[in-house]
């Protein structure tokens, strides 16, 4: 056992001897090599001894071998008898039985690494070794796979891979010295197949890798000459990913795949398929440098199985292992392409090839039809080969869904059946309409577009593509090859928006909506905006309203946005300020307008006004409302006219001096523009006595009669001034007692309204108007009155009246020279009172006749027909009695004249 130690360090020692003196390694392949070690008189004994060692050992042929000569005692081992034995250590490739030379060519050295071993001496050691470097390009992994056959395995076997990657291989002399190499032990299985992972950092990859294999079986250590390799030409790529499977559009099989990932160069591909169907069977293998394959001449009912490996493309390399193997059927019936979508107003074909019962029908006998429904007309058909049948859809309509299918069903059928298999027809309504508008800052322009005009289709997506243009816009736009993206957001009032900026204002944006689906993309009719042509300004700014003073029209001004710079056209809205304004519009086309004074019928009332602007030659769009202004109300002018007032006199009718209390009404805004302060009271009396007395804001003021005559007059104050239009009211003691009012009656229509007529005498007085009061006799109410023309001689009172209570109803002429005499009853007329009441048990007995006499007259119609039914269910049916059936029933019989119902039987 010392023995055998001694010799393992004495080779070890030998090894890195040898290869730190001549620097030379074998370069590892991309395919499998072998590494043998051989007595020195077997088949590969011409092996030439490096330069430099010493010949102590020379074979009839002048060749040199090394000899290292270990002393242990074998007397304890199992194969004490076997001589002393130097092995040869090489490599040879799987296509060459003779060991390579790993030599240089100026020097013509041949490396050959050598161990002593008392072994079978007749027997050779072998390895086959295949080294790559993992897809994920961080394992370098060699597999090491004995081929020695031993009858005796009771020895211990193991592997071990020394490795280094020097920092600078070249123009160094030498190579790393023993210290510098690392060591990994391999993973071996029971049947001597060992696998050796070394890591590569990946910064390292392009760097060159030196290793060396160290072989232990039987106690005996085995080195390998020294391998070098650059990991990146080792690379053996994951098998391909995704193998998918498809019939074209075109009708051929399409056979596509992925790339693995990780790597680092582009690859080659290898793909092998077989076809098995009823008629066929053919099998294929082509290498392709793109991720698809096309396979022609496809039949129905047939299976393709496929597989795919790659390897890099330029370059050293190894292939991957193969895919899982991929299986693929074809239909009965094949629709090349099986589906199409498409837009509406577009031309379409589908193909199709038909096998029925092991027999693919000829083209000539296909017929076409849209949803089992709609047989297609021949004259759409055409035929492409003896077996591909072609059909032409021209002018397409959008697709009406149905329930849940939404899409049209194309059948391929022989002239009997049809299979159930079809073909998918999507025809979209692609017109979308998208509008853009540019801000009043002209920074950015916003478009919208809405789905809601197209069908819906399941897992489509939507995208806005456009393509700007240095200026302005194309007079046809069209559809540009080199488009960008645009991020659209669903707004929650169902449209998309899109934001550019910044923009350019006088570059064309030719914008479409492009609708992706797997079937393929469609594209909306371009549409070319023009950021300046699309502005929405800023609404005008400082807007305000006012009643003018004395004009009493209403003015609003404004002022107009910086921006855009051309001239602006105005819209003016106006209205009374309140819940639910009605709106009156004024245009304004003077782009240098910043005012205007519009009449309004109220004046006193609160307006509110709102102005927006656009551009005066009609491009773009109208700005937002302004900020709406309100007008403030204010006295525009002095009030109109005073109050009309009237008045009630108290003292003792035989005396001279009475209470004169005046009433009266407060003014309505109309007439008082727009407000009351105060009133005055203008005195004047037959004394030519004049005065004045300020009530402020009361609406009653009592003052002493005295004078013969007095004549007051009552005015309306504003801020401005007082009314112009004044009432005067005269008491006089002769004009009091004018009587022309001949009569007075007064008779309720219902309990809101009463009639007063009255008739009058001729007088040579000047009549201005009348005064009627009334009040209830039972209350102590306030007297109501009012102001009647003189030219009326009849005047209806609208009140609250109670029938059961007594009123009293006063008439009062008012002359130029005073108060006349007043006509006056205390309650209604009895004759007038009696003809109403008659008059309304009239309209209620009238009504009454009319429905009883309708009522009878539907009673007697009813009752004929009952009677005439009655009669003829004792006539016989003549089908029914054989004595009836010759007779004429249609003839009056002899006898039968007679009435029933009011006219005669037939």
């Amino acid at each position: 056992m010392i023995c055998q130690k001694f010799c393992v360090v004495l080779l070890h020692w030998e090894f890195i001897y040898v290869i730190t003196a001549f620097n030379l390694s074998y370069p590892i392949t991309p395919w499998r090599f072998k590494l043998s070690c051989m007595p020195p008189n077997s088949t590969y004994d011409y092996f030439l001894l490096p330069a430099g060692l010493s010949k102590n050992t020379s074979n009839s042929n002048g060749r040199y071998e090394t000899a290292v000569e270990p002393k242990f005692n074998s007397s304890g081992t199992l194969f004490s008898n076997l001589s002393k034995t130097t092995f040869h250590c090489c490599f040879r490739s799987e296509q060459d039985r003779n060991c390579s030379l790993c030599a240089d060519n100026i020097e013509g050295k041949t490396f050959v690494s050598t161990v002593n071993s008392l072994v079978f001496q007749q027997i050779d050691a072998n390895w086959n070794i295949q080294c790559w470097l993992k897809g994920d390009l961080k394992l370098f992994i060699c597999y090491v796979e004995s081929l020695f056959k031993n009858p005796f395995r009771n020895y211990n076997y193991k592997v071990h891979l020394l490795y280094v990657l020097p920092e600078v291989l070249e123009d160094s002399p030498l190579v790393p010295q023993k210290g510098s190499f690392q060591m990994v032990h391999c993973n071996c299985s029971v049947h001597e197949c060992c696998e050796c992972l070394v890591p590569v950092p990946t910064a390292k990859l392009n760097d060159t890798l030196l290793m060396c294999l160290k072989i232990t079986s039987g106690g005996v250590i085995f080195q390998s000459p020294l391998m070098s390799v650059q990991p990146i030409n080792m690379v053996k790529p994951d098998p391909p990913l995704g193998l998918h499977m498809e019939i074209t559009d075109d009708g051929n099989l399409k056979i596509s795949w992925s790339s693995p990932p990780l790597v680092p160069f582009p690859l080659q591909y290898q793909v092998k398929y077989s076809e098995n169907s009823t008629t066929v069977i053919r099998e294929a293998d082509k290498i392709v440098s793109a991720t698809s394959l096309l396979v022609d001449s496809i039949l129905p009912g047939s299976s393709y199985e496929v597989q795919v490996r790659g390897k890099r493309l330029d370059g050293p390399g190894i292939w991957s292992d193969w895919s899982t193997p991929h299986v693929f059927t074809t239909q009965d019936v094949i629709y090349f392409p099986p589906k199409i979508l498409t837009s509406v107003g577009s031309n379409v074909a589908f193909h199709c090839i038909y096998k029925n019962e092991n027999k693919i029908v000829p083209s000539k006998e296909i017929v076409w039809w849209m949803n089992l429904a709609e047989k297609i007309p021949q004259s759409q058909y055409d035929v492409v080969s003896d077996h591909v049948s072609k059909v032409t859809f021209f002018n397409l309509n959008e697709t009406k869904p149905r329930g849940k299918f939404t899409y049209d069903a194309v059948y391929c059928c022989n002239e009997h059946e049809c299979h159930h298999r079809y073909a998918e027809l999507y025809v979209i309504d692609v017109n979308i309409n998208i509008s853009c508008e540019t801000d009043g800052y002209l920074t950015k322009m916003t478009c919208r577009w809405s789905t809601s005009t197209i069908q819906s289709l399941a897992e489509s997506t939507l995208q806005l593509r456009y393509h700007r243009s240095s200026l302005y816009c194309s007079d046809i736009p069209s559809i540009h090859p080199i488009s960008e993206p645009k991020d659209c957001y669903l707004q929650s009032d169902g449209f998309y928006e899109c934001i550019f900026q910044p923009i350019f204002l006088l570059s064309g944006y030719t914008m479409w909506i492009r609708i992706n689906h797997s079937l393929g993309s469609l594209d909306s009719p371009p549409t070319c905006v023009l950021p300046d042509s699309v502005v929405k300004p800023l609404p005008p700014s400082s807007v305000k309203a006012e009643i003018t003073i004395n004009i009493g029209l209403l003015k609003i001004s404004w002022e107009k946005p910086v921006f855009p710079e051309n001239n602006l056209q105005f819209q003016i809205r106006y209205g009374l300020s309140g819940k639910e304004v009605q709106w009156k519009m004024y245009e304004v086309y003077d782009a240098k307008s910043k005012s205007v004074s519009l009449p309004v019928p109220d004046l006193c009332a609160v307006y509110a006004v709102q102005v927006r602007c656009k551009r005066l030659d009609g491009l773009g769009y109208w700005s937002n409302w302004s900020n709406p202004a309100y007008t403030v109300v204010m006295d525009i002018k002095v009030p109109m006219r005073g109050p009309e007032f009237w008045r009630i006199i108290n003292g003792d009718t035989m005396k001279k001096e009475k209470n004169v209390t005046l009433l009266w009404k407060p003014l309505m805004k109309n007439d008082s523009l727009c407000s009351v302060q105060r009133y005055v009271i203008n005195h004047h009396t037959s004394c030519n006595g004049t005065w004045s007395e300020d009530v402020g804001n009361h609406t009653k003021f009592t003052f002493l009669w005295t004078e013969q005559a007095h004549t007051v007059t009552v005015l309306a104050i504003n801020s401005i001034g007082a009314s112009v239009a004044n009432f005067n009211l005269t008491f006089s003691w002769p004009m009091s007692k004018v009587n022309i009012v001949q009569s007075l009656s007064a008779y309720p229509l219902n309990s809101s309204c009463v009639i007063v007529s009255w008739i009058l005498s001729p007088s040579d007085y000047k009549l201005m108007y009348f005064i009627i009061e009334w009040k209830n006799l039972n209350e102590d109410g306030e007297i109501k009155w009012l102001r009647i023309s003189s030219s009326v001689k009849k005047y209806y009172i609208h009140d609250h009246f109670i029938p059961i209570e007594k009123y009293q109803f006063s008439l009062y002429p008012i002359f130029m020279e005073g108060v006349g005499k007043p006509k006056i009853i205390n309650s209604f007329t009895q004759d007038d009172i009696e003809k109403h009441q008659s008059d309304a048990g009239l309209y209620v007995i009238v009504p009454v006749i009319i429905s009883s006499s309708i009522l009878l007259l539907g009673t007697l119609l009813i009752s004929h027909q009952r009677m005439k039914k009655l009669f003829w269910e004792d006539v016989p049916n003549p089908k029914n009695c054989s004595w009836a059936q010759g007779l004429n029933f249609q003839k009056r019989m002899p006898g039968t004249k007679e009435l029933l119902g009011g006219g005669w039987l037939t």
